[in-house]
């Protein structure tokens, strides 16, 4: 059994920052990517940013230069810092987690794509 539960959600006021973090639990080899998206009620899913096991970032054009992403691999976490926060940037954001997992009794290796429960993100103007 494997999730990823986020915290930091909250709300806060336009030009505020909150950090939210994502943390890996159960049984798996190793984490490949790590990503966060968010939902607003009634449109889709958007991606937020992601970051690889090698460091690399990338981000939606909507966060560039407000948001960064950071893992720390011994704690199997993700963070997410927001910065400069507008109203336009409420919404349910939610992590995504690939992670490398033993198919039990073949000796073999997986991808398996895990998703958090989502943390709510209200931005006041």
């Amino acid at each position: 059994q494997v999730q990823v539960v986020e915290s930091g959600g909250g709300l806060v006021q336009a030009g505020g920052s909150l950090r939210l973090s994502c943390a890996a639990s159960g049984a798996f080899f190793s984490i490949n990517s790590m990503a966060w998206y968010r939902q607003v009620p009634g449109k889709q899913r958007e991606f937020v940013a992601a970051i690889t096991s090698g460091g690399s970032t990338n981000y939606a054009d909507s966060v560039k230069g407000r948001f960064t992403i950071s893992r720390d691999n011994a704690k199997k976490t993700v963070y997410l810092q927001m910065n400069s926060l507008e109203p336009e940037d409420t919404a349910d954001y939610s992590c995504n987690v690939e992670l490398r997992v033993l198919v039990p009794g073949t000796g073999t290796y997986m991808n398996l794509e895990v998703w958090g429960q989502g943390t709510l993100v209200t931005v006041s103007s």
